[in-house]
Order: structure tokens, then sequence, then C-alpha cells
């Protein structure tokens, strides 16, 4: 059953009780990677595994996002700044325990590729703080496979296939 959230601005993302950060550089440039996580949401699940789809809802104002297990996450977007960041709000889940959830996604340039960083801002009851801090490594895998499967996806030629001999 969905749940509203509280909800809560950009800035949650640099305050919130709980936050997760992660990065990783991508031989792909931001506005490949931008155009990814902003623009081609359907894709999202062939490089983001624990997602199942994304769809954007609002005439592009939000999005809905569906997880492996069956989380659901009606969004908001709050920032999308082209080939530099991309950040929303979750309005409503059906995930136990997060009482307010932002997460802010930031691309820098890094010679011809991209420094992409990931924050996920929580705010819950004290088991959902707890459970996130101790799934920390486990996001951060996830995160860093995925950051290698859109990398893969946006700079094939860069990446040879086993047995090519490259």
């Amino acid at each position: 059953m969905q749940r509203r959230l509280r909800l809560v601005e950009i800035d949650f993302a640099a305050h919130a009780p709980v936050r997760l950060a992660f990065s990783a550089e991508l031989a792909a440039p931001p506005s490949a990677v931008f155009r990814s996580l902003a623009v081609e949401l359907g894709s999202m699940p062939s490089w983001f595994t624990a997602v199942t789809s994304a769809t954007p809802t609002g005439e592009g104002a939000g999005r809905t996002v569906r997880l492996r297990g069956g989380i659901v996450f009606e969004e908001t977007i709050l920032a999308q700044d082209p080939d530099t960041r991309y950040a929303y709000r979750v309005d409503a889940t059906n995930a136990p325990g997060v009482s307010a959830l932002v997460e802010e996604w930031t691309l820098a340039p890094v010679g011809s590729g991209t420094r992409v960083g990931w924050t996920m801002a929580v705010d819950g009851g004290a088991p959902c703080r707890l459970a996130l801090r101790l799934g920390r490594p486990g996001l951060g895998r996830s995160f860093r496979d995925a950051m290698r499967r859109l990398d893969l996806r946006l700079t094939p030629a860069r990446h040879p296939s086993p047995g090519s001999g490259r």
C-alpha cells in the first residue's frame, strides 16, 4: 500500500539523517549519462538491474519507478540541470519505515568522461535508518555495477567484448 512521505526539498540531500553517497568514473560524456538518467527512463532497467521499470508522469514533472521485490516510488523531479545534476523526491512509496527520501545524481566532466555521484538522503524510523546503514555495502555494489553496465551501454567501442583479442 502506497504511503505519502514528507515533502522535502533538494537541500534535504545535504542534511538528511541518513546520507548514502557513492561515486564512479565513466568513459561516457556527461551529456550521454544525463540523457540515460533523465530522458531515456525506459532504458534504466537495462543498466540498473534493481529497477524493473521507470516511466515519466505528470508530463515529465515526475516518474514512477518500480524495483525488484515490489517496491514502488512515485517521484517528483526537483532538479534537472543538463549534464550536471538530476534530483528527485519520493512523494509516495510502499517501502516500510521511510518518511522522507531524496536522491541526487551529480555529473562532472573528467577528461572525456564523467564522474557520477549518487546521494540517497533518507529519514525514517530507527529500524529503517539502521537497515540503510547496514545495507550501505550492498547499495554501493549495486551502484557500481549499474555504472559499469551504463558505461558499457554508452561506450561499447571502449569496452572490447570477451574474446575480441583487444
